[in-house]
């Protein structure tokens, strides 16, 4: 089986290079590195499995959070790679057109499930190819957004549409949850990134009932620990720290930008947690980066790509430009 390349690979860069995960960067994920802090929590939702209450608590505070309309379903689930691999099982098709590049276990899964897989360069194109569509929103990693007419005339027109929103929560704006309450649109959320808590595996898939309804049973119960649940509400729930949050990130990326325009990068494209950047020694980049303990994400399609995460404090930052003047 071919390998599936993710960022986040902080333990094979430490058996090629050496170090200790405390030395090491680690800017290969479009994760905040600020995460939400972990409030305290009655030892019952340890010992307990998760009742009812938790769950509804968890899911109205995603409500609020994502502005889900009256009528569209929502369902908890252990991350949205859990409910992506039940996608074939939801919504079974002989062919599906994936606007790319993009995250590429939608292939990976439908591929595995036996349907052929067009990959189209915008979401017109993957529309003309196939009646089932997968486009991210915005996307990673070029950072694009597909308007809410496109997808809602897409949608009417009788495809079904599945939004990947993992990067929405820092460009609510362009969120697409609005549309979900047709029969064709599924949208996707990821908890762990914008939160900075992806080891915490909270997601979510908003879109009609009965759709919902069958992947919560496909799900099964307890699918979401009862501490992730209790962790979500309050955090979905905290405004103060969330607009905090937007604010130092966006911040962050323009200082980013910046930074990487000074070493003749070009930006391909980016959201308010991650830079795409490109040059054309990009992989001699990455290699000195990777020397100097500091990780990114590079890609076997566009070897002068480079993603980039954002560091967290100005002695991140530092560290970031000495290592790039090192290989400029």
């Amino acid at each position: 089986m071919t390998k599936v390349q993710h960022g986040g690979g902080i333990d094979r860069a430490i058996a090629l290079y050496g170090g200790h995960k405390s030395e090491w960067l680690d800017l290969s994920t479009g994760i905040n590195p600020t995460p939400y802090p972990i409030p305290d929590m009655p030892n019952d939702v340890w010992h307990r499995l998760p009742d009812e209450s938790l769950l509804e608590a968890c899911l109205m505070a995603a409500r609020s959070y994502y502005n889900v309309p009256e009528g569209v379903a929502i369902v908890a689930a252990p991350g949205t790679q859990a409910i992506i691999q039940r996608l074939p099982e939801l919504l079974p098709t002989p062919d599906i057109a994936i606007v790319s590049p993009t995250y590429n276990e939608y292939e990976r899964c439908y591929t595995n499930a036996g349907a052929q897989v067009h990959k189209a360069a915008d979401f017109d194109a993957a529309l003309k190819a196939s009646n089932v569509v997968v486009v991210g929103n915005p996307n990673n990693p070029d950072g694009r957004s597909v308007g809410a007419d496109k997808v809602k005339q897409g949608a009417l027109s009788g495809a079904q549409i599945i939004v990947d929103e993992a990067f929405a929560d820092v460009a609510p704006d362009c969120s697409l949850v609005g549309e979900a309450g047709g029969s064709g649109l599924l949208v996707l959320k990821s908890f762990g990134k914008f939160f900075g808590l992806a080891g915490l595996r909270l997601g979510f898939a908003i879109g009609e009932p009965a759709k919902i309804d069958a992947l919560r049973m496909s799900l099964g119960p307890w699918a979401v620990s009862g501490p992730a649940l209790f962790i979500g509400e309050k955090a979905m729930r905290d405004n103060v720290w969330i607009n905090e949050a937007r604010l130092t990130l966006s911040a962050n990326r323009i200082r980013l930008e910046a930074m990487l325009s000074a070493y003749r990068f070009a930006i391909e494209g980016s959201t308010d947690l991650f830079i795409t950047a490109s040059r054309s020694d990009s992989s001699d980049v990455a290699k000195v980066l990777t020397q100097n303990h500091i990780l990114v994400r590079d890609f076997d399609y566009a070897p002068e790509w480079i993603r980039f995460g954002f560091p967290r404090h100005d002695n991140d930052f530092a560290r970031l430009e000495a290592a790039l003047a090192q290989a400029d």
